[in-house]
């Protein structure tokens, strides 16, 4: 194919083209210096001023102040899973998980498995996830309350985070940080892969209070701490690199392309309205997720039979827009409308479920 497709994948996902050509302009000579910004050193003058820039503006984006620490990690958000109450969760105390599908069924199976006591204070499972619950029941004391932010499988999002009385929330921001403004000030730990709305994987952003930080037990593998990267500014040991440069780009290009988080959402909010009315008022299409609890990032739909679902992913991919495929798990179509997925591409995909259901309805 000579020309780019529009990616729907669910991630890894689209990057801003204009991040992939400044990629290539330094990939065999970063700034002079004579080798490719994937072999200079993590020690080195050029890599530190990269991850430094990078944490200066995701704190610019977020609004965060000294009292967050933000960390450069591997492992992907399901490490992040067991570091989680190994980290934040002793014997004698308890913590709250809010299950709203695959994910955060994971995360609550990860501390389940160290033997660690936790409740699932809310589900939305009676209804296959299809709703992000009102009533969360949590427990006074627990030591924190764990949720996934935005569900990519079943395309439902939390609208805003509910009053949890003091207690810490922990997210699991994978598929939907940066996407939009939020208040970081009752987050105790938000987590994100990068591979969504970031940049490659290989890289998971970890966003920690500092009290947080004060929590951690010593006897754990340094590995497995979040003070080891605190304290070595991600740089315990060597860090993915060129994820992390990645990064850098994807920030500096919300910030300055953009025009910050709340341009990035106010584009991201046309986006899913454009899919979701075409989606509503026509009758080939079915959205799956409650219209209050629908995902900004993941818009999850199913069409009259799984042979016509079969045929629009197929004519689809023809015509140049990937990724339409819904998870393995749960079938259907799903389109996945991240950051850099631009209204040209919601409009080409508007415009090709008009004709096909036109041909197929």
């Amino acid at each position: 194919m000579s020309q780019r497709i529009f990616n729907f994948n669910a991630g890894p996902a689209t990057l801003p083209l204009s991040v992939i050509k400044e990629i290539q302009s330094g990939l065999d000579n970063y700034k002079g210096c004579g080798m490719s910004v994937m072999e200079i050193s993590h020690r080195s003058k050029w890599f530190d001023d990269i991850i430094n820039d990078a944490i200066i503006r995701i704190k610019r984006l977020l609004n965060i102040g000294d009292e967050h620490e933000v960390l450069f990690m591997q492992g992907g958000a399901s490490m992040q899973f067991a570091m989680i109450p190994m980290n934040f969760l002793k014997d004698n105390e308890t913590a709250d998980y809010i299950n709203t599908g695959t994910w955060s069924t994971k995360a609550f199976k990860e501390a389940v498995i160290q033997g660690k006591k936790v409740i699932e204070t809310a589900s939305s499972e009676d209804r296959n996830f299809s709703y992000i619950p009102k009533e969360l029941n949590l427990t006074a004391d627990a030591a924190y309350v764990h949720i996934t932010s935005n569900n990519t499988i079943k395309g439902t999002q939390w609208a805003d985070f509910s009053d949890t009385k003091g207690v810490p929330v922990i997210s699991d921001m994978s598929s939907d940080i940066f996407s939009r403004s939020f208040n970081i000030d009752k987050f105790g730990l938000v987590y994100a892969g990068a591979q969504k709305n970031m940049g490659p994987a290989g890289v998971t952003l970890a966003i920690i209070r500092k009290d947080m930080l004060e929590k951690i037990p010593d006897n754990l593998p340094s590995m497995l701490k979040y003070t080891t990267y605190a304290d070595k500014n991600s740089m315990y040991n060597t860090p993915p690199c060129f994820a992390i440069y990645v990064v850098q780009l994807v920030m500096k290009w919300i910030e300055e392309t953009i025009g910050g988080l709340s341009k990035m959402e106010e584009l991201n909010r046309k986006k899913a309205a454009i899919l979701y009315d075409f989606i509503d008022n026509n009758t080939l299409y079915k959205g799956t997720a409650d219209l209050d609890s629908r995902s900004l990032m993941n818009v999850t739909f199913r069409l009259l039979s799984e042979d016509l679902e079969k045929k629009f992913i197929a004519d689809a991919t023809e015509n140049g827009l990937g990724g339409l495929k819904g998870h393995r798990s749960v079938g259907g179509c799903r389109a996945s409308i991240y950051n850099a997925m631009s209204i040209e591409g919601i409009e080409r995909l508007v415009e090709f479920m008009g004709e096909f259901a036109r041909k197929n309805g």
